[in-house]
């Protein structure tokens, strides 16, 4: 299937994706190809049937069903590990996970209690991608995850320009991850938006990098795939006084993105 894509302007003649993807933004036709080539846009990134049975084989997926729990790797920030006066959406998103009957354990060297025990991730308050990239690259070795969640771009500020650096970074990790699982499954977030402005004014110049970045490192037998958590989170809303991270409405949205990337790999 093709991804469902709007109208074209007087201003602009780029196709726009709807939100059957979930990207709110104008992309060109070569990007156009190759995100058609990774995702079934009316399913919610389910890839094409024969990329889903190439990747599914990788994972020990067989009959529609996992033979193993998929080992999925939750890394990123604060956002990802949670803290005493807001919540990560690993909670939701495990619930929502157990409670769909899939076979799965979330892994890492970091963990916070859940519901029915210890939820492990990586995890890292204050870090920048940067930081992240001399982190992971030992705890992919070690807990060997099949799926990869990649939230991060914050604990940075407007006035450094820090695009181009964490761009690089999230390539490093990519990169790293792939040495470990040569068919790793990789989403990667567009950023929540901030209320914290200026500081985070740069987030919207990351996600359009994002696009990018997918664009140069998806590979059918180990896909890259964008997440919007962008589109919908409402920093006014969804986010504790901060205006940074999130309130447990908000981390019910990421959840409920990351289970709609997730949930084809489970088939």
């Amino acid at each position: 299937m093709r991804s469902s894509l709007g109208e074209r302007t007087a201003e602009d003649s780029r196709p726009y994706l709807r939100d059957g993807w979930g990207l709110g933004f104008l992309i060109d036709s070569d990007l156009d190809a190759v995100l058609n080539s990774a995702i079934d846009a009316e399913l919610n990134f389910i890839p094409m049937k024969s990329i889903i049975l190439m990747i599914l084989g990788c994972l020990g997926v067989t009959d529609g069903f996992t033979a193993e729990p998929l080992r999925i790797m939750a890394a990123g920030d604060s956002i990802t590990a949670g803290g005493k006066t807001f919540v990560t959406y690993r909670l939701p998103l495990e619930l929502k996970l157990r409670t769909a009957g899939f076979k799965f354990e979330f892994v890492g060297s970091q963990q916070s209690e859940g519901p029915t025990g210890p939820l492990l991730h990586e995890g890292y308050g204050g870090k920048t991608a940067e930081d992240l990239v001399k982190i992971l690259g030992s705890k992919f070795k070690q807990a060997k995850p099949d799926i990869l969640l990649l939230h991060c771009g914050h604990n940075h500020s407007a006035e450094e320009k820090p695009v181009a650096g964490i761009i690089i970074a999230e390539r490093a990790i990519i990169e790293a991850a792939r040495k470990q699982n040569p068919h790793i499954v990789v989403l990667l977030a567009m950023v929540i938006p901030s209320g914290k402005l200026p500081k985070y004014s740069y987030i919207p110049e990351l996600n359009q990098a994002e696009v990018l970045l997918v664009r140069e490192l998806h590979r059918p037998d180990a896909p890259v795939m964008l997440v919007d958590q962008y589109t919908g989170f409402d920093p006014q809303k969804d986010t504790i006084m901060d205006k940074v991270h999130p309130t447990a409405q908000g981390a019910e949205k990421i959840a409920l993105k990351w289970f709609a990337a997730l949930r084809p790999f489970f088939r």
